[in-house]
């Protein structure tokens, strides 16, 4: 028996030796695939006698109504750590304890509480110094998590993978990449995914058990502004379904929608209002990061490539990679492509964010203190209650009347986007983000203090709290919060360094009365110029040492 079975045993063997082939990419590989909701042809009205609303039904049960809160004077810090539904990515190979893939991808990362030490002011809390009382909040938010832009990274890779099995030449995957055998492009365009949904609706949940207590100062509707466009309409509504509740929240306030297109003047959307930003000028940076991402990135399409032969990877088609990790994630929830890469990779990734929003939108750009001098001067009116008279800079001076455009609100809520809040930042001379210098194209530098993931992440939150301190009726100070860090003033003129981020409410407004005077709007977005090189702008403007003779 023990000879009859020698020859099975070889066989087996034999076949254990046998390396498996990898199967060709499936027909469908790299397609793109979507879904509509509601179906089409459904109709929300064909049945709606069959369900009364809850006036109809009646029986609601008690409805007492309890009093604001006032969470950020009466209640210890609370900070966002939560991305639940997202699955939480590991990266390829070792980690440093605490490292998080998903805030290391700069602008598409969704925002988290960053720590007040991270600007320079490691005793500062979000929460209301001791002493003092809210009396004013301004909020300038990001939209939600979004897909990609059209035409953007992800798509044209999806593209590429799914062209080569139409036109017949095809691939193998293995490996790590084994799964793009049968992978499909289930990203949309431009709007809010459901995560992106969620994070509104919890700012605004957040927001109104932080400062609720402010809407007690309204003797009419509040007035929110927000942008035309889909997903700033929708993160908006979603805020305000969250700060207002999902029931009533249209009846409780007025939604103020500035069109975002060409022709258009909109401080939450400047952009549009200056063609050097729309120019060859507001890309700068698009060379500089595609010289780091040459760098970080070559051992990593060395490394993939042999994964996937038949199709020709190229550094772009790696980082579009990183792109799909971060984007997969926070519309579907989780990504194949986010364990493909080491953490020094994702460092590299990050770092490559910083490197565009610094050059194109940041610090580093000659048109960005005039992309946010619109909106610094729409500040500069609420908090005086002084109109808007005449033309400054983005300013819709058709909706700067007393119904678009109150003076006398508690709490004020914008919507934007994170190059705009990037460039407003820039203009307000925001100097602890600017402390390390302009960011160098071939290394990560050393503890560097501008770092997009903490300044313009999916759902971004700047602050600004008017307080009285001692506690009273009248403000006599002001200060700035950004996803939860407060930031030091002293950037700002008479501004005096302060644990807690205060400046006198007088000084702050005189600075930036002046600092409208200082920023040169029709120079910087209409002159005809050359940015320096080496850039080294540090303020969002173009040196006023070389303006003789660039027109």
């Amino acid at each position: 028996m023990l000879l009859a079975a020698l020859p099975l045993l070889f066989a087996v063997a034999s076949a254990a030796l046998v390396k498996p082939v990898d199967p060709p990419a499936s027909n469908y590989a790299g397609a793109t695939s979507s879904a509509v909701f509601p179906p089409p042809g459904a109709s929300g009205s064909a049945l709606a006698s069959y369900f009364p609303g809850a006036s109809e039904v009646g029986y609601p049960g008690p409805t007492p109504t309890g009093d604001e809160a006032a969470a950020i004077e009466t209640a210890p810090p609370s900070y966002m750590e939560s991305v639940y539904p997202l699955s939480d990515p590991l990266p390829s190979g070792p980690e440093t304890p605490g490292f998080d893939v998903i805030r290391y991808w700069g602008n598409l990362s969704p925002w988290y509480s960053v720590p007040s030490a991270a600007q320079g002011l490691p005793y500062a809390s979000p929460q209301v110094p001791t002493n003092c009382s809210i009396t004013q909040v301004h909020l300038l938010h990001r939209h939600g998590a979004r897909y990609p832009t059209s035409g953007s990274g992800p798509a044209n890779f999806a593209a590429k993978l799914h062209a080569s099995v139409v036109n017949g030449t095809g691939f193998n995957a293995s490996g790590a990449l084994a799964f793009l055998a049968s992978w499909e492009y289930k990203l949309g365009a431009e709007i809010l995914t459901p995560f992106g949904r969620e994070q509104m609706y919890d700012l605004g949940v957040g927001f109104r058990v932080k400062y609720g207590k402010l809407l007690k100062g309204f003797t009419q509707l509040p007035v929110f502004r927000t942008t035309s466009e889909d997903r700033m309409l929708n993160s908006a509504l979603n805020f305000a379904a969250g700060f207002f509740g999902a029931q009533t929240f249209t009846q409780d306030y007025y939604q103020s929608i500035i069109i975002e297109a060409s022709g258009y003047n909109n401080t939450l959307a400047p952009s549009n209002a200056c063609p050097n930003n729309n120019g060859p000028i507001g890309s700068i940076g698009d060379s500089l990061e595609n010289d780091w991402i040459a760098i970080y990135l070559t051992p990593a399409l060395e490394r993939i490539s042999p994964f996937l032969p038949g199709l020709n990877l190229t550094v772009s088609d790696i980082y579009s990679m990183q792109q799909l990790c971060a984007y997969e994630t926070v519309a579907l929830g989780f990504s194949d492509f986010c364990g493909l890469f080491t953490q020094e990779e994702w460092e590299g990734y990050e770092y490559s964010n910083d490197i565009s929003f610094w050059y194109n939108n940041g610090p580093g750009n000659p048109t960005s203190a005039a992309m946010g001098l619109g909106w610094v001067g729409e500040l500069v009116s609420r908090l005086t209650q002084e109109p808007i008279t005449g033309p400054l800079a983005e300013v819709n001076t058709t909706l700067a009347n007393d119904a678009t455009f109150p003076l006398n609100q508690p709490i004020y809520v914008d919507a934007s986007h994170d190059t705009v809040i990037s460039a407003i930042l820039t203009t307000m001379n925001m100097t602890s983000m600017t402390r390390t210098g302009p960011l160098p194209t071939d290394h990560i530098p050393y503890d560097r203090s501008y770092i997009v993931s903490q300044i313009a992440p999916f759902g971004s939150n700047l602050v600004g709290q008017v307080l009285s301190c001692p506690a009273s009726s009248t403000p006599t100070h002001i200060r700035w919060i950004l996803n939860d860090a407060v930031l030091p003033l002293t950037g700002i003129q008479g501004c005096a360094e302060d644990a807690n981020g205060l400046c006198e409410l007088s000084t702050f407004i005189a600075a930036y009365k002046q600092r409208l005077t200082e920023v040169d709007y029709d120079f910087d977005c209409y002159a005809s110029y050359t940015t320096p090189s080496p850039d080294a702008i540090l303020d969002g403007q173009f040196p006023a040492y070389l303006r003789n003779g660039t027109v």
